[in-house]
């Protein structure tokens, strides 16, 4: 470990892999309460369930991204963190905060919640993704201003490269796009209209930018490729985010109220959104190609390829499906949404998580790469997740395809709830496969506790 202050990314890379479970393990519940409805009910209703499982993914996420700038940036900078210090004390406010939250959507009815919390005060809660009360929503803000002042610090004081700018522009605009979130008119559509300026600018705008900088920064380390060349993939990638990214927020506009000119340009830019994240699969390959030496970190690099190949066909090629004006029309809300936001998440913003956790962690444990038993095991655990992924995606995608059918297009639509028991059959795979990927996680954790005697020292 060159930089002693990089350590304190390990408590965030543990801490993001701990949520992740629970992630996990709260989406299998709501995957039976889909079959069996009344699965722990009262004790944890679907809403419940929904809300933990999809603040649990944003939670680990953004603890997953904190993590590695933590340990991109001093390497980038060519210096010590600002303050190692402040880091683990926002560290501490996080898990401490998102704990009690998790904690509150359990033990407490949200409209209770939302009124112990001054909701009538500022209201902001009710919203998915965005469900946090509104003292949470203050600690996130708080949170992110000194993580952003640490590391920018880090920065300004040190050497500038084009990745740790590209990641500092992916921060930023992580930060500014959250406080839309503040913003809840009484206006339903109005209230859409601005949702999706948090929601869809993160995932599909300035979450891209992050994805890209840590890609490029473990490529270098794996490939010892020049920079230059990898800087050049990543300005082209970049662009082709922010101009497909940011226009393309018009095909959440279709069919909410807003101007009829949205249907064209959501579909003609959303459609062009692909071709950033082809890009991407394109560049992983190429320099990994192109690499001058045999890292002996292979699983690392084994996760650096998955998530081009993954994100391209996520975000790519099953946002693409769905995306334009015509189809979307009959398939907005199904399960191919979910189909759709499972894959995108997953190989976009979870695979390059794990790719920087499984460069960096061997490193903060002073070995250049875990064993190769560990390694073995850890390339079993990205298999394991990786196909079960697939398939999960591929069941939700045919149980969209028969709900539109038999809800939205047939002669003689179907109810919303008889169209359900008739796709059970595909909710039934999906909870399979969500095991099978559960297992998958519990065996990429047991990597990092496999010994080995041929542990590369660093």
């Amino acid at each position: 470990m060159q930089y002693k202050s990089q350590a304190v990314s390990k408590l965030y890379f543990v801490a993001a892999i701990g949520l992740f479970v629970a992630q996990v393990l709260f989406g299998l519940i709501m995957g039976l309460q889909y079959v069996i409805g009344d699965f722990l009910f009262p004790a944890i209703p679907f809403n419940v369930a929904r809300m933990v499982h999809t603040n649990a993914l944003i939670v680990w996420l953004l603890m997953g991204f904190m993590g590695s700038a933590y340990y991109m940036i001093p390497e980038e900078s060519e210096r010590e963190l600002f303050s190692p210090k402040l880091a683990i004390a926002l560290f501490w406010i996080f898990l401490v905060a998102a704990a009690a939250t998790v904690a509150a959507y359990l033990l407490v009815p949200y409209a209770s919640l939302a009124k112990w919390t001054g909701n009538d005060l500022l209201s902001t809660m009710g919203r998915e993704f965005l469900e946090q009360p509104l003292p949470t929503k203050l600690g996130i803000v708080v949170v992110a201003l000194g993580f952003l002042f640490n590391i920018s610090m880090t920065v300004l004081k040190g050497r500038k490269t084009a990745i740790s700018t590209v990641l500092l522009m992916g921060l930023w605009g992580l930060a500014i796009f959250f406080l839309v979130s503040f913003y809840n008119p009484d206006n339903i559509v109005r209230d859409k209209y601005y949702w999706w300026w948090t929601v869809h600018l993160w995932v599909e705008g300035v979450w891209e930018l992050i994805l890209g900088a840590l890609l490029a920064f473990v490529l270098i380390k794996v490939t010892g490729v020049d920079r230059e060349v990898i800087e050049k993939w990543l300005y082209v990638i970049i662009t082709l985010t922010l101009i497909t990214g940011i226009i393309g927020t018009g095909h959440h506009y279709f069919w909410i109220g807003t101007p009829e000119y949205w249907q064209w340009w959501g579909s003609v830019f959303s459609a062009l959104e692909p071709i950033p994240f082809f890009a991407m699969t394109v560049f992983a390959f190429n320099m990994v190609n192109r690499r001058r030496r045999e890292h002996p970190n292979r699983a690392a690099t084994l996760w650096a390829l998955g998530t081009g190949v993954m994100s391209f066909l996520g975000a790519g090629v099953w946002g693409f499906l769905h995306t334009l004006a015509p189809v979307n029309f009959y398939t907005h809300g199904s399960q191919i949404t979910a189909a759709h936001g499972h894959m995108a998440f997953y190989g976009a913003y979870v695979m390059v998580v794990i790719t920087m956790i499984s460069y960096a962690m061997p490193l903060l444990r002073g070995r250049a790469a875990n064993s190769n038993k560990a390694q073995v095991i850890e390339m079993w655990s990205f298999w394991l997740m990786t196909v079960s992924m697939v398939f999960i995606t591929l069941f939700l995608t045919a149980a969209g395809i028969l709900q539109v059918w038999l809800q939205r297009v047939a002669d003689a639509p179907m109810s919303f709830m008889a169209t359900q028991d008739q796709v059970a059959l595909f909710y039934w795979l999906r909870e399979g496969t969500g095991v099978i990927f559960l297992i998958g996680l519990l065996v990429y954790i047991w990597s990092f506790f496999s010994k080995g005697e041929d542990a590369a020292k660093a």
